[in-house]
C-alpha cells in the first residue's frame, strides 16, 4: 500500500497519531530550551556500530555551537583564525554551504586556558536569524540569503562585560523581544525589539556581573514573567516587562565556569555549576520587596555539568563528573548513576542521547528507575584538539527531522537515526 493511502486511511479513523512525527530543532537546547524532542519514530536501539552515518564534513570551521536545524538547513557558527567568526546555512543533504556571513572577529583571544573560538549557538524565527559572536557582535540574519539585517555590539553599544572566556550566549526571542546579556554595570542584561534591534529596556542587575556563559529562559513563577539567566555571581531573574532586578541564588557560582541554562518548573527553578560543585533547587516567591528565591536543596551528585539538564516527568537527567545520572527534581534525591565522565544530554522519544566530552556518543532510556544503554559508538575520523588534554567535545547533539547531529570542532556528523518503517 502507497504511504499517501495509508496516511488517508488512518486519518479517516483517526489514529494518525501512529504515525512517526519528524521536529525542526531551531536555537539552543531545541524548540524549548528545553533540550526535549517531541520527535517519535526514532530508533531504540542503536546497531553494535552505531546508526548509519549519512555523510561528514570536516571544513566547517572552528568552534564548540551546536547547529541548529530548520527544514532544509542547518545553520551553524564557525570560526576560521581570529579574525573570521561566522555564521553559515549547510545543506541538510550533504553538509555543503549555501551561504556564509561574517559577523566579526574572535573574543578574548588571550584568555587562559586558551579556548578562542566560536561558541554560540543561531536563534532562528520565522525568515530571520539572530546569533552571537564570541566578540559580542549581536546580529539579525535573512535565512535566505544572509544577508545581516542589523547588528549590535554587546561591547561597545552596551559596555558590555564578557566572562574571560568570551561571549558564549545564544539569543533568547520571547514575542517581540530579544534578550541577551552584555554583562557589566550599565546593562547587565537587554531586551531590544527583534526586529530593529532598538532598545527596549536595561537591566543593571546589583555588582553588575560579568556576562558568563549560559543562555537565558522565560518563566511565569511569583506572579511575575521572568527572564532567568546564570550570570558570574550567580542566577538571576529581572521583569520581562522592565528589565527591574528580582532576586539572585549564588550558591552554584562556586565554580570555574557557570555554563548551565537554568530549568523553571511550577515556581522553582533549578541550577547547576561545572562538575564537581553539585545542583540546586530554588522555590520563588513573592514578597513585599519583589521575590525571593528559598533554598530546597543543594545536592553536589545531581546532574551539574555543562550546559543543561532534561526535566522529564519529576526527574532530571544529565551527566556529574561521573557519568550519566537521573535525580528527582523535587528533592535532588540520586536515582541511578552511570559511569562515563561528563556529557551534553537531549533527550527524544523515550531516549537520552550523550555526546560525551571523550568524543563518543551512547543511547540509553529515559527512565528513573534504572540505568539501560541502548547503544554507543565514536565518530569515524574525529577532528586533533590542538589547544591540549584539557579541550574536550563540547558541542550538544541535535535531533531533528529523524537525524542525529554531532559536532566537534571543524567537524560535523550526520546520522539516521530513524526506526524502519
Amino acid at each position: 500500500m502507497k504511504t499517501s493511502r495509508l496516511l488517508t486511511i488512518l486519518a479517516a479513523f483517526g489514529i494518525c497519531s501512529l504515525i512517526a512525527t519528524a521536529a525542526d530543532w531551531p536555537q539552543w537546547r531545541g524548540p524549548e530550551r528545553s533540550g526535549i524532542s517531541e520527535e517519535t519514530g526514532l530508533l531504540k536501539q542503536w546497531p553494535a556500530a552505531g546508526p548509519k552515518l549519512l555523510w561528514q564534513v570536516n571544513d566547517i570551521g572552528d568552534g564548540y555551537s551546536t547547529p541548529s536545524v530548520v527544514g532544509s538547513r542547518i545553520y551553524i557558527m564557525g570560526n576560521r583564525g581570529m579574525d573570521n567568526e561566522f555564521v553559515q546555512a549547510l545543506s541538510i543533504n550533504d553538509g555543503k554551504p549555501v551561504w556564509t556571513t561574517r559577523i566579526g572577529n574572535v573574543g578574548n583571544a588571550d584568555q587562559q586556558p586558551p579556548y578562542p573560538m566560536s561558541r554560540s549557538t543561531p536563534t532562528i524565527e520565522g525568515d530571520v536569524l539572530y546569533a552571537l559572536g564570541s566578540d559580542g557582535d549581536l546580529v539579525c540574519i535573512q535565512l535566505a540569503t544572509g544577508e545581516v539585517l542589523w547588528r549590535k555590539s554587546l561591547r561597545s553599544d552596551f559596555g558590555g562585560l564578557p566572562g574571560r572566556w568570551a561571549y558564549s550566549e545564544s539569543p533568547l526571542i520571547d514575542g517581540n523581544v530579544l534578550v541577551a546579556t552584555p554583562g557589566g554595570s550599565d546593562a547587565t542584561l537587554v531586551a531590544l525589539e527583534k526586529k530593529t534591534g532598538a532598545v527596549k529596556w536595561k537591566s543593571t542587575v546589583p555588582g553588575g556581573d560579568a556576562a558568563a556563559y549560559a543562555s537565558p529562559i522565560v518563566t511565569e513563577a511569583a506572579g511575575r514573567k521572568q527572564y532567568v539567566q546564570f550570570l558570574d555571581g550567580g542566577v538571576v531573574g529581572v521583569d520581562a516587562k522592565t528589565g527591574e532586578f528580582l532576586w539572585r541564588y549564588a550558591r552554584t557560582s562556586t565554580g570555574p565556569a557557570n555554563i548551565a541554562s537554568p530549568i523553571a518548573h511550577d515556581g522553582h527553578v533549578y541550577s547547576t555549576n561545572a562538575r564537581r560543585f553539585g545542583g540546586a533547587l530554588v522555590q520563588l516567591k513573592a514578597t513585599a520587596d519583589g521575590v525571593s528565591a528559598e533554598e530546597v536543596y543543594f545536592e553536589r551528585a545531581a546532574p551539574n555539568t555543562l550546559g543543561g539538564q532534561i526535566l522529564l516527568d519529576g526527574y532530571l537527567y544529565g551527566t556529574n563528573q561521573d557519568g550519566l545520572v537521573a535525580a528527582e527534581f523535587a528533592s535532588g534525591k540520586v536515582r541511578w548513576q552511570a559511569e562515563g565522565g561528563p556529557g551534553s544530554v537531549l533527550y527524544a522519544d523515550g531516549q537520552l542521547y550523550v555526546h560525551w566530552e571523550s568524543g563518543g556518543v551512547s543511547l540509553a532510556e529515559a527512565t528513573p528507575d534504572a540505568f539501560r544503554e541502548k547503544g554507543s559508538f565514536t565518530p569515524p575520523n574525529p577532528p586533533e584538539h590542538k589547544l591540549g588534554p584539557r579541550e574536550m567535545a563540547w558541542a550538544y547533539p541535535v535531533v531533528a527531522n529523524g537525524r542525529l547531529y554531532i559536532r566537534d570542532l571543524g567537524t560535523l556528523w550526520c546520522y539516521d537515526v530513524r526506526a524502519s518503517d
